[in-house]
């Protein structure tokens, strides 16, 4: 897809004419430009609109767009951008060199979580490891475009400023039916959710039999709502590459594999054991104990579960800790910024990412993540999922379930394709 803006020199104080082109209609660019430039009290007029023939072929629109001066038109560019607006004659990138670590500079470019380049000596080059909400370094040395955290910025960096220079490439809506052709990046809770868990057991084991990787990103709920033996079963079967979690989930997990209770309750009988509310404390203490999870597994302590089977099938874990955490477990990190960085060497590599019943790891996991990775979020609050969504993971599609029925479901689904993959 490509968006091009052209200058009108009849008003160059307040218009100008953009060209969208490519898969604009079925990907809702060309509406997310429309209503872009409404919202932001500017107008439209469309010059030229030709339209793909066949799936496969580009559509085109020319368009001119108003606004009622120069601030508001510079300002409504600046937005059109981000959905993926460029000038035809492209200048090279304008860099400043950061004056002291994580001091940015004025007017730096701050990035979407879409594919970027950017041109510098005349070349496009790549920005790597794109996420949202970070500044773009150039190496001139090596000439290489890095996104990077305003946390890892350092004296002297050459920082990208303004948006000359810039191209980004929003994803397009995939040209073959699927659970994200299906779902179109919408929340609502009156769809068929079994048709839907087996549309996405689908898709995953397509993607691990092409070389694909796949996370969870899980809260605590998957273990109160009885639903850990299902992911533990799927981490098992190899269905998951890495799980990002908190000190919650991990520790209430050893619990219920240790005393069959979850927040002091039974979770096969829905009853509360006497004293039961220490039982996650003596959880901890005995992986303290032992010195870490892979340790507690190794010495027999922990015999099933879903960190025992992250331990057992090397699947990696990342704990990040909060505030609000009692002990914690020796594997969490409980430094946030050394946490973010621990994430990211796994991010990079995934293709897919599963959220399941928690918003605060969430939205922290998909704020790093670029927008080609296919999200998924679950949660029984429809607001969870719809918040994640505003806070810029636009990719992401919303399954409004239950973590006890949806892991079962998913489990059993991924059962049932596998011989038909």
């Amino acid at each position: 897809m490509i968006i091009v803006i052209t200058t009108d020199h009849m008003n160059m104080e307040s218009s100008r004419e953009i060209e969208l082109r490519g898969h604009i209609i079925d990907s809702g660019t060309m509406t997310l430009v429309f209503d872009k430039v409404m919202d932001m009290g500017g107008s439209f007029e469309v010059l030229q609109f030709d339209v793909g023939k066949r799936k496969q072929d580009p559509s085109y629109v020319h368009i001119s767009v108003s606004a009622p001066d120069a601030e508001q038109l510079a300002s409504m560019m600046s937005e059109l951008h981000r959905l993926g607006a460029r000038v035809p004659e492209v200048e090279d990138i304008a860099l400043e060199a950061a004056e002291g670590d994580r001091i940015v500079p004025n007017g730096f470019y701050s990035t979407t979580n879409h594919t970027t380049f950017v041109k510098f000596e005349g070349n496009w080059l790549p920005v790597e490891g794109i996420e949202m909400d970070c500044l773009i370094v150039i190496n001139t040395d090596e000439k290489r475009a890095v996104c990077t955290p305003m946390s890892k910025l350092r004296s002297g960096n050459y920082v990208v400023i303004g948006e000359k220079g810039v191209r980004v490439v929003p994803p397009e809506r995939p040209r073959k039916v699927s659970t994200f052709e299906f779902m179109h990046g919408t929340v609502s809770s009156e769809r068929p959710s079994e048709t839907i868990i087996g549309k996405i057991a689908r898709e995953m084991l397509e993607l691990k039999k092409n070389g694909g990787k796949i996370g969870v990103v899980g809260g605590p709920a998957i273990i109160h709502t009885g639903a850990a033996p299902a992911l533990a079963e799927i981490i098992r079967n190899g269905n998951i590459d890495v799980l990002f979690a908190g000190n919650a989930l991990a520790t209430h997990d050893i619990e219920y594999n240790l005393f069959g209770t979850s927040l002091g309750m039974y979770i096969d009988t829905a009853t509360l054991a006497t004293g039961g509310h220490k039982n996650h404390i003596y959880a901890i203490s005995e992986v303290i104990r032992a010195g870490s999870i892979k340790a507690a597994v190794e010495n027999g302590i922990i015999k099933k579960g879903i960190m025992y089977e992250c331990v057992k099938n090397n699947v990696p874990y990342i704990l990040a800790g909060s505030i609000r955490d009692d002990g914690p477990l020796p594997d969490v990190i409980t430094d946030s910024m050394a946490a973010q960085d621990e994430m990211r060497k796994y991010l990079r590599d995934l293709d897919m990412v599963i959220m399941i019943g928690t918003l605060l790891h969430s939205v922290a996991v998909g704020n790093c993540l670029p927008s080609y990775v296919k999200t998924i979020c679950v949660d029984i609050n429809p607001a969870s999922v719809t918040k994640l969504m505003d806070r810029g993971t636009m990719q992401a599609i919303g399954v409004v379930s239950d973590a006890g029925a949806f892991l079962p479901l998913l489990a059993k689904q991924l059962k049932v394709q596998k011989n038909n993959i």
